[in-house]
């Protein structure tokens, strides 16, 4: 499924759907399945579910009357391109503090 207007990190936001990819990092669950985790109503689950399908996180497959979740592998791409920019960017920062201490310490 093509991936629609909704930003990956407002969908990692809420701790329901942080929850929902946990729970499927093991195996593809039915709807049902992912529901009886919370304590909120179906519904509202599947409201979450949307949520994370719309921003590609996860794929739903219908096998017979269920329908099942499962991760994307290809959902986190963008969130994992924002964190590896940052990674790299602080990387460079400590290692020139570091270069510059160094520096300071050998003219001691």
């Amino acid at each position: 499924m093509a991936r629609l207007n909704t930003d990956p990190f407002q969908a990692i936001a809420d701790t329901n759907r942080r929850e929902i990819l946990m729970l499927l990092t093991g195996k593809k669950l039915a709807i049902n399945a992912l529901a009886d985790h919370f304590d909120i109503s179906r519904p509202a689950v599947s409201k979450h579910i949307k949520v994370l399908h719309e921003s590609g996180f996860i794929t739903i497959t219908e096998e017979g009357r269920e329908r099942y979740c499962e991760l994307n592998p290809h959902g986190f791409d963008e969130v994992k391109q924002w964190v590896t920019f940052f990674e790299q960017f602080w990387k460079e920062k400590l290692q020139n503090l570091e270069n510059l201490l160094d520096k300071r310490a050998a003219k001691q």
